[in-house]
């Protein structure tokens, strides 16, 4: 995070600033691909109907953590973006430097404490107060997987256990196919392993180890079968996975070169972007024995401190449109995702996103309702990077042991 000198520095600089034109709202994400960019664009035509300029800055890759440092940069230097994607812990650590604008007003008459979960607003809060606006809720916990490529393999469905799923695997890579459609970059590696983790020890296993990083858990025998599962999963991807994007993953499965993909629901995105319609040219279910657990990924916008009173007009009317009913439908139809605001009319969206919304309630009152650690909505930043890149060194060099792999995980869990 930023030092606190820096920092006064910044906001010193963002006090003093006079770039942002009246009515500019400055927007940083990392939205760049098919599904995510038309999703953007329609953010844009809403701001734009108020009157406000609209300044896309987008920065692509690492799943947000190049537009992370991009963000440190930017706010360092005393000029922040209006409005940046940040989520998770993240947007905690963010506010205690200082930074975040106060979203109260636009919350109170926008009456987000009672549209929004109670989890989901905490998540938006700092001490109490409003800083950031939620889009969305991903289900992160998906297996994706082309039914042609299915059929051709002789699989009847799709696998509910890992033992079915591994059978399945087997038999698409006997048809010649890939039988596991995989990215060479570490938040990728991070997405199967958390699903894999939640689907061989369960919800609770999956808080022990991955939210409360308890060591007894993240070094126990559950621990250990994860390891083992998630490396034989590795055994069914192609030689040619390293540095490949997750979209283009995605488009391996949607061109039937390749079976399966572990991803959240904005890979659905991609496919319905391409004009693949679900059930028929795609198929989702739940993770191998995830099927009655949920890890969310939520997608949010945090406001910056910023000057100029039409600039945070601009803001305000950017963080009520976000929440508002005609984004939340128009973008979650296009990115995958489902409304983060309770009671939306869901009669356009797919079976999919359906089931996802109807997990997402259900999860929620069982307790299996679990944050996603490989998406930055766990554990703090420094926690996350040190474990994400102990998984991805376990899952790109055969030569790490189970045992070492755990040693390593373990002793990065307690990273500050």
């Amino acid at each position: 995070m930023l030092k606190l000198s820096q920092l006064a520095l910044a906001m010193a600089a963002v006090v003093s600033a006079g770039a942002i034109q009246a009515g500019e709202v400055e927007v940083l994400h990392y939205w760049t691909s098919g599904g995510e960019a038309k999703s953007v664009a329609e953010l844009k035509k809403i701001m734009q109907a108020k009157g406000h300029v609209w300044k896309d800055f987008a920065v692509a890759g690492g799943g947000g953590d190049n537009a992370a440092t991009v963000l440190k940069s930017r706010v360092v230097s005393g000029n922040p973006p209006a409005a940046a994607q940040i989520k998770g812990p993240a947007i905690q650590e963010w506010a205690a430097e200082g930074v975040l604008a106060n979203l109260d007003a636009t919350a109170k008459a926008e009456k987000w404490d009672s549209l929004l979960p109670k989890a989901v607003a905490d998540g938006m809060k700092y001490k109490g107060n409003y800083v950031a606006a939620p889009v969305n809720v991903h289900r992160v916990n998906w297996v994706w997987a082309n039914p042609e490529v299915l059929k051709k393999a002789g699989v009847a469905g799709m696998p509910k256990t890992y033992d079915e799923f591994f059978a399945a695997a087997d038999k698409i890579k006997a048809a010649g196919l890939i039988a596991v459609a995989h990215g060479g970059q570490n938040w990728q590696d991070f997405t199967t392993f958390e699903s894999v983790v939640l689907g061989v020890g369960g919800a609770k296993f999956y808080s022990d180890a991955l939210i409360k990083l308890d060591q007894k858990a993240l070094t126990s025998p559950t621990m250990q079968k994860s390891l083992e599962t998630f490396r034989k999963i590795k055994g069914y991807t192609d030689a040619a996975s390293a540095g490949r994007d997750w979209n283009l993953t995605t488009a391996m499965v949607m061109q039937g070169k390749a079976g399966f993909q572990f991803m959240g629901d904005w890979a659905k995105g991609e496919f319905l972007a391409a004009g693949k319609v679900p059930g028929k040219d795609f198929l989702c279910a739940a993770a191998p024995g995830t099927a009655t657990s949920y890890t969310y990924n939520i997608d949010s916008f945090a406001m910056f401190k910023l000057k100029s009173a039409d600039a945070q007009k601009a803001q305000g009317d950017l963080a009520a449109a976000i929440m508002g009913t005609e984004f939340q439908e128009i973008f979650n139809l296009n990115k995958g995702s489902i409304p983060v605001r309770l009671n939306m009319n869901l009669d356009k969206f797919d079976d999919c996103a359906k089931t996802s919304a109807k997990d997402f309630v259900a999860t929620a009152k069982t307790g299996s309702l679990v944050p996603s650690i490989a998406h930055g909505m766990a554990v703090s930043p420094a926690a996350e990077g040190a474990i994400k890149d102990a998984v991805s060194q376990f899952w790109n060099d055969d030569k790490i042991s189970v045992a070492a792999a755990m040693k390593n995980i373990a002793s990065a869990a307690q990273t500050k």
